[in-house]
This record gives structure tokens, sequence and C-alpha cells, in this order.
């Protein structure tokens, strides 16, 4: 009777599994369609998570920054051309509105052309006669006084509160005088005959380039632009019309502040009666062009003058003065007279003069801020959702339309 119970109870009906059943059971669940399976990721799959995302990120800035390089090193060998190409345009885009408004009063293009370049002209060479005869005019005086600048220096070193020996003062001397007549300074000489080739070369692209573009700038844009349409030609034409209002502004803005500075500074010297007032003058006028540092260099070299000319009160007098213009210009005329024409902030001034200098020269100095300035300007247009369509300026032919 109890066999029987035993059998009853591990019967169909048990509550009580059976192994083989258990192990059927367990079978069908690892077949089932929803189970895991370790099975190795696609290569696909190894681009998709967070570092392949990084990874990818990383490759496209590397591509970006290989481009860029190489762009800059072609560029670079070729600087006897896009040099001038740059400078005719920062001077067109400060030209290009007074040419457009003698069009709007009914002359025709090559005349307006005509009269604003015979007048940008006329300008340049009033003052490099201004320059030439003042140059001329005191450079004896100059030098007599330099001369007794020199005699008072040398008996300040013998004297002064850190006082030399004459020995050393003989060394250096030789030093100086060995090092002028060595072959480095030959070879220099020599490199400085091509400068000036060069820069003559330059300055007739520049002329040349200059009265194309003010005569038929807007025809080579909308050459440019012929490729595009829609909402692509749109923002192009935007970029234009931004990269002449940032060049022009900035250059119009810097012409004006680096006046103020020039008449300051200029009537200062004047009244001091340094040497050479005219010429600092106007080196202190083109110091302005290169924000942060050029006014303050040109400043230094006008009291260097005063030292030598003058003595050290008369020099300190100098430095008084262009500090107090820089602050002036800082804080009051740059603000004012600027505008919006040139957001950047004075770190990124300071960054791209650093790599405008080492890439060419004073010149790279000059033309690096208003650059940056025209970079950002563009990618703020760019990557505007729905940017204001306005021509370049009045002459500028409609959007789709050829050039004639």
């Amino acid at each position: 009777m109890a066999r029987a119970t035993r059998v009853a109870d591990h019967g169909p009906g048990s509550d009580t599994p059976q192994p083989a059943a258990a192990a059927g059971s367990a079978l069908q669940q690892a077949a089932a369609p929803g189970a895991r399976k370790q099975e190795p990721k696609p290569p696909s799959a190894l681009w998709a998570d967070g570092l392949g995302r990084v990874g990818i990120r990383s490759a496209q800035v590397l591509l970006i920054l290989t481009v860029a390089v190489v762009s800059v090193y072609a560029l670079m060998q070729i600087k006897l051309l896009v040099i001038p190409i740059l400078i005719a345009l920062i001077l067109a885009a400060a030209i290009g509105p007074f040419v457009n408004m003698l069009r709007r009063r009914g002359l025709r293009g090559g005349l307006a052309t005509g009269i604003a370049f015979i007048g940008l002209l006329l300008v340049l060479g009033g003052v490099g006669t201004v320059i030439y005869y003042s140059v001329r005019n005191q450079w004896g005086e100059l030098a007599q006084q330099a001369a007794s600048g020199l005699d008072e220096l040398e008996q300040f070193l013998l004297t002064g509160p850190i006082p030399l020996e004459q020995e050393q003062l003989d060394q250096a001397r030789e030093g100086i005088v060995q090092f002028a007549s060595s072959s480095q300074v030959r070879s220099g000489a020599i490199t400085g005959l091509s400068v000036v080739t060069e820069f003559i070369a330059g300055a007739s692209l520049v002329i040349i380039i200059l009265f194309f573009f003010l005569k038929d700038g807007a025809k080579i844009w909308s050459f440019f632009l012929r490729p595009f349409s829609g909402e692509r030609e749109a923002k192009l034409r935007r970029v234009g019309k931004r990269t002449l209002e940032v060049l022009g502004g900035y250059v119009r803005g810097t012409a004006i502040v680096a006046l103020v500075d020039t008449v300051a500074i200029g009537a200062a010297l004047l009244i001091l009666q340094v040497p050479l007032a005219l010429p600092l003058a106007l080196i202190v006028f083109i110091g302005a062009f290169v924000p942060l540092v050029g006014a303050t260099v040109a400043g230094i070299l006008a009291a260097l003058v005063a030292l030598v000319a003058n003595g050290p009160v008369v020099a300190l007098i100098v430095v008084a003065v262009v500090i107090a213009v820089n602050q002036l210009e800082g804080d009051l005329l740059q603000p004012i007279v600027m505008g919006k024409s040139l957001q950047l902030h004075a770190l990124v001034i300071l960054m791209a003069l650093t790599a405008g200098t080492i890439l060419a020269g004073i010149v790279g100095a000059v033309l690096s801020v208003p650059l940056a300035a025209v970079a950002w300007a563009i990618i703020q247009v760019w990557t505007a959702e729905d940017p204001e369509l306005e021509d370049m300026n009045p002459d500028l032919p409609p959007p789709n339309s050829q050039p004639v």
C-alpha cells in the first residue's frame, strides 16, 4: 500500500519535477529567441561607443589641422602675391564707400575709381615727401645731438650708480665695430637689397590689384559665386558684405584712432623740440595699425630719440605722454570709434598678432588682426539660421545674374 502511494506521488500529476523534464526545460530556455549569446562584436561596432566617437572626432580635427597647415605653407610660398592681394582688399574695403558715393552721383565706374585712386596716391605721395624733407633738413642736427648724447651716456656709465671701467667700454666699442664690418652684416645688406626689391614689386602689385578691386570688385565677386545658387549663394553674398563691413570699419576706425595718437604725440614732440618730430609722429600713425603694441613701440622710439637728443627729463615727459595717449585710446577712443567692427577678445588679438608676426613679420602683424576679425564674422554669418540677405553694395548684381 505504501509502495503504491509513493508511485502515485511521482505520477504525471505530481508537482515535483522529474530530472529528465528539468533538463529538457533548461535546453528549451537556452534555445529561446531572447536568450543572450556571447558573440564577438562586428568591427563597425567598435566606433559606436564613447571611445570610438572620440577617436572619430580626433581624426577629423587632425585632418582639418593638416589641411590648414598645408594651405598656410602653400600660401607662404607665394606670399609675394598673397600679401598684396590682402592689402589691396583691405584698402578697397576702406575706399569702396567713397567710390560708390561717386557712382551714385552719376559718375561712371572707371571715372569714380580713377578719382579715388589718384586721391589715394596723392595722399601717400604727400606723406612721403614730408617725411623725406623733414629727415633731410634735421638729419645733421640729429647726428650732432646724438653724438653729444652718446658722450653724456658714456660719462653716466663711467660715473653713475653702477660705474663701469673705461676698458669695458672700449671692449664694447671694439665689439660693435667688428660686428659692423663682419660678414654677417654684409650678408644682411644683401638680404636687405632683396627685401627692397620685393617691396617694390609688392607695392606695384598692390596698386594694380587695388585699381581692379575698386573698378570691378562686384563683377569679380559675382564671378566666384557663379557655381553656387539658392541658400548657399545668399550666405556667400552675406559673407562678402560682412567682410567689406569689417575690413572697412576696422581700417577707418584704426585710422581715426591713429590720427588722434599722432596729433597728441606729435604736438608733444614739437613743443619739447625733439628732432624728427614729424617723422616720429608718422611712425606713431603707422604703428597704431598694429593693435596693443604698435603705438607703444613707436612711442618708445620717440622717447629714445628724445633721450639721445634732449636728455632724460624730456624723454620721461615723452614716455608720460605716450602712456596717457595709450590709456585714452584703449578706454575711450577704440570702444567709441571701432564699435562692432572688431569683436575680438584681447587674448585672441594677441594670439593673432603672434601668429602673423611669425608667419610674415611686420606685414603679418598688421594684417593678422583684421583677418581674424573677418574670420570670426564669416563664422557668425555661416552659422546663422536665417541670415539677413543684403547686397554687398549698391552696384552688386542681383543673385543668379551673370557679370557683364
